[in-house]
């Protein structure tokens, strides 16, 4: 790439969008430092051969390239003779051609050998944090925006491969260049070249430095207005029906170029001071390279130096200064790859809120009956969400848990998934607390049907399958017809093929219903959670669910959270609770005939349910 297009790509670098990162995203760092680089030692290290052959070949480069000034002086003194020979200059020239050979090979080399240390490095950072989320608890990820998370991790994996590039493949190589070009004109000249070049590139660099973090500002402010611009058109696309219901297109335009407007006036100062930058650069490398031409001028026009000589200093500020003319953004760039840097490596530092106790052992479930004993917990210190509450699921028996909605029903699930850890009491599965067995095993034997079931943005075939990944199509055919979805699923053009959309949009919520409890009963769990599984359904599809739920809970254990008390009334036990508490329990005919809590909430929903059907 020519100086210019590389001017031109520094400018949209410059302007390219930055996202704002959430306030749930890991707290504001301080200003990046270098010392965030020690994290990527021991993902670098893997591959200490490649990285010192790789530095051995760097070494080799800018030798070669350091001495091709130096064999050009030689073909120029042999040739500024009055009868020159070819036969000299010949074997400097064949000498030259070889150094640029060996300096373009040895980069080359250099970048395919590196390659495999950074790719390897990406994957494995990349890995780890990936799989340190989704260890986090569930308090971090109700918090947490999922597109802040995954652009922290995008431009991390990103910054490391600049970071090295250019710390190690740019800068470095560039100082090792300077300090030999440097003691070349001290040995070779007079220690007044090699003054004037450490001057230069001394005033060269604190120019671009000073420049850089100066305009800076303009870059982030550009890049902010720019990401609140992207957000709002998001957002207004995405909300395209409500925009034409109310007919504020014209509105939604206005806001839109209202940030335009600001991002217009940065982006141009962003421009004109990154111009600036390149008018101080070009003027401090013209005085130090007249400078210096004009010294080996007068050295040459006195006889203490060679035409030669000339070429030489020449040739060498020419390539010192090239790598040099990107200066500022590759110090822009590598302040903000820290950055990115130090953002990934925070999300590793995340505290794990549950983690497996040190002698944790597998959960050896023989029944699966379920105790919560005397259990309080509270999402937060000042809020407490359940009081002393006890219970048994005797192994194979149902219990449901109801009332109003903040009493704590689905905190109980939470709790039992471990999710959180209770703050005092126990729950126990066959005896084993919870809190004393490895969660890969207690999770493997709980099922959960959630009210709002999510789905994976692929097949109806993968949805199924998730359930229990290695299962057999057999396995996940046959979990399909005992939710009763076989049929629907076949009727399809796609079939199994079907791509459900983001979330399972392209379901209804039935059929989304029944994709979920088709992975629950292919992942054959001992113990069921049904979350108000049918809540959000019209009653008729809920009635036809229903069925099928109270299907799978047969001769399991099951704890069924529900809000509508006609999808309880076959359990074996029901707990009524109010504020945290358990008020009552019973069966259902006992509950109504103690006239309470459960009695008056029944009357309310027949109620409704009669009302709605005037």
């Amino acid at each position: 790439m020519d100086v210019k297009s590389e001017k031109q790509a520094a400018i949209l670098t410059d302007l390219m969008p930055h996202p704002v990162h959430s306030h749930s995203a890991p707290p504001p760092l301080g200003e990046p430092s270098l010392r965030s680089i020690s994290h990527l030692f021991p993902y670098l290290w893997e591959f200490r051969g490649r990285v010192l052959l790789s530095l051995a070949l760097l070494v080799g480069a800018k030798l070669a390239s350091v001495a091709v000034p130096l064999v050009l002086k030689e073909i120029i003194d042999a040739l500024d003779r009055p009868r020159p020979e070819l036969v000299l200059p010949l074997a400097f020239i064949l000498g030259y051609g070889l150094l640029r050979f060996a300096s373009a090979t040895f980069s080359d080399l250099r970048d395919v050998i590196f390659a495999k240390v950074t790719q390897r490095a990406m994957r494995r950072i990349s890995m780890a944090v990936l799989q340190h989320l989704h260890a986090l608890s569930l308090r971090f990820h109700l918090e947490r925006q999922t597109g802040g998370i995954t652009r922290d991790i995008e431009r991390g994996a990103k910054a490391v491969s600049s970071l090295v590039g250019f710390l190690l493949f740019r800068i470095t190589p560039t100082i090792l260049e300077i300090l030999m070009v440097a003691g070349i004109l001290f040995v070779k000249l007079d220690w007044v070249f090699g003054l004037i070049t450490l001057i230069t590139l001394a005033a060269y660099i604190g120019f671009t430095i000073t420049i850089t973090e100066w305009r800076t500002q303009f870059v982030r402010r550009a890049n902010t207005l720019d990401s609140e611009a992207y957000g709002r058109a998001i957002d207004s696309l995405l909300n395209y029906e409500t925009v034409k219901y109310f007919g504020n297109e014209k509105y939604e335009a206005e806001r839109y170029d209202n940030s335009l407007v600001e991002w217009e006036r940065m982006a141009l100062k962003s421009q004109r001071s990154l111009g600036m930058l390149n008018a101080a650069q070009a003027g401090v490398i013209a005085i130090g390279v007249t400078l210096m031409v004009l010294r080996a001028a007068a050295g040459v026009v006195e006889g203490t130096l060679t035409l030669g000589d000339l070429v030489m200093v020449n040739a060498f500020l020419l390539q010192m200064f090239q790598p040099l003319n990107f200066l500022g953004v590759m110090y822009r760039q590598i302040k903000e790859s820290i950055t990115d840097v130090e953002r990934m490596f925070a999300l590793l530092k995340r505290p794990r809120e549950i983690e497996d106790a040190k002698d944790a052992r597998p959960l050896d479930v023989a029944a699966g009956a379920v105790k919560f004993e005397h259990v309080d917990f509270a999402y937060n210190p000042d809020r407490p969400i359940l009081h002393d509450v006890s219970f048994t699921i005797p192994a194979g028996k149902t219990l449901a848990v109801v009332g109003s909605s903040g009493a704590g029903k689905s905190t109980l699930a939470r709790l039992l998934f471990r999710f959180y850890d209770v703050g005092a009491g126990s729950i126990a599965i066959d005896g084993q607390d919870i809190r004393q067995v490895t969660q890969d095993s207690l999770r493997a034997a709980i099922g959960v049907v959630p009210q709002d079931t999510v789905l994976f943005n692929d097949s109806i075939y993968y949805n199924i399958a998730y359930g229990r990944p290695g299962a057999g199509r057999d396995e996940v055919v046959e979990a399909a017809r005992a939710a009763h979805i076989l049929d629907f699923i076949e009727s399809l053009p796609q079939g199994w093929d079907t791509v459900v959309g983001e979330r399972g949009l392209k379901l209804s919520g039935g059929e989304k219903q029944r994709v979920a409890i088709a992975r629950t009963l292919l992942k054959n769990p001992a113990i069921l959670i049904l979350d108000e599984a049918t809540s959000a359904l019209d009653t008729r599809t809920e009635n036809a669910i229903q069925a099928e739920l109270l299907e799978i809970a047969r001769d399991r254990t099951t704890l069924i959270i529900a809000h509508r008390l006609s999808t309880v009334d076959e359990a074996d036990e029901i707990l009524v609770m109010e504020n945290g508490r358990i008020v009552e329990r019973g069966r259902h005919p006992e509950l109504l005939a103690k006239n309470g809590v459960y009695a008056h909430m029944w009357a309310l929903q027949q109620q409704a349910e009669e009302g709605g059907g005037k």
